[in-house]
């Protein structure tokens, strides 16, 4: 039996292209990281309440000291209405938390209307991700 050796220069351009395949790959996975967010005014179990409790520049009034959230996740739909307990999987973070609102595009103080969508937010990392979320259900 005769063994047949490759040369380096096959070896070079064998492992090039490999690299280059899994370079391209990983940067095609990286697309599914980014999708759409809807975002609601919510209680801390995820039920819908008048975004106006999400609005940090109003007045505090008897409601000041309960805790609302801002949750989000991609499969939040516009539409829901106040009373409506949000699907399972929906992350959070506090209402004022204004580094986290910036981190997904939404402004940093003020109302957010419940049922905003905002494209390409999930999987973003920063500080939302890692503050304050909790899961819904």
């Amino acid at each position: 039996m005769m063994n047949r050796r490759m040369s380096s220069r096959s070896v070079s351009l064998t492992s090039t292209f490999l690299l280059l395949a899994a370079g391209g790959a990983a940067a095609c996975d990286n697309d599914d990281d980014y999708q759409d967010a809807g975002f609601y005014c919510a209680d801390a179990n995820g039920v819908v309440v008048d975004d106006d409790n999400c609005d940090d520049d109003r007045s505090s009034g008897g409601l000041g000291a309960l805790p609302f959230f801002i949750w989000y996740s991609s499969a939040f739909r516009p539409g829901y209405p106040v009373g409506y307990r949000l699907p399972p999987g929906g992350n959070r973070f506090a209402y004022n938390d204004r580094a986290a609102r910036q981190s997904f595009g939404l402004p940093p103080t003020g109302k957010i209307s419940n049922g905003t969508i905002k494209t390409s937010v999930v999987g973003k990392g920063g500080v939302a991700r890692g503050s304050g979320k909790s899961s819904g259900g």
